[in-house]
């Protein structure tokens, strides 16, 4: 009789869809957590203190100091890096920000000397704190989707560490 096996079959479905769905659940959910491990600095607030912007940023799990931010009005992560001496943005970063690549340089890395190319950023931004016309060097042998935030953004504010937060001031 086959009126007894459609119920059956939807039932079944159902269940399948249940499983799919939970599975997708507990998968966005373990994404973020992830997400949230590797940059505890997705939602900073601005402060204003007597006319100064501050930020406060928390270290993610490896010790780092991750932050969102913009470039030029678009969404970017940073990763403080007092190492670099520029910001330096991974070539397909650039690429989606439509950044004008400008004459090629030599850097000095850890892996040795590469080329990479200056640009010029309208805007970088992070929280409060703003600065313009910023330079920059386009990568094209960095990986990943975060933005090494160098020395010449930097070096414009006063910053102070105690514990696992890092005070950033403008």
């Amino acid at each position: 009789m086959k009126t007894t096996d459609t119920p059956s079959k939807i039932g079944q479905g159902m269940i399948y869809i249940a499983w799919l769905l939970l599975l997708a659940l507990l998968t966005y959910s373990f994404n973020n957590y992830l997400d949230q491990q590797n940059n505890p600095n997705q939602n900073i607030s601005a402060d204003w203190n007597s006319n100064v912007a501050e930020v406060r940023l928390k270290q993610n799990r490896y010790g780092h100091y991750v932050v969102n931010g913009q470039i030029n009005n678009m969404p970017v992560t940073f990763l403080l890096d007092t190492g670099a001496t520029l910001i330096s943005i991974p070539e397909k970063i650039a690429n989606k920000l439509e950044l004008k690549k400008g004459f090629p340089t030599q850097s000095r890395t850890a892996n040795g000397t590469i080329t990479v190319y200056s640009t010029r950023l309208d805007q970088v931004s992070i929280g409060a704190i703003k600065l313009t016309n910023i330079r920059a060097s386009i990568n094209p042998h960095m990986a990943g989707d975060e933005i090494l935030l160098g020395m010449n953004f930097m070096k414009h504010l006063e910053m102070t560490q105690k514990g696992k937060e890092l005070v950033l001031r403008y």
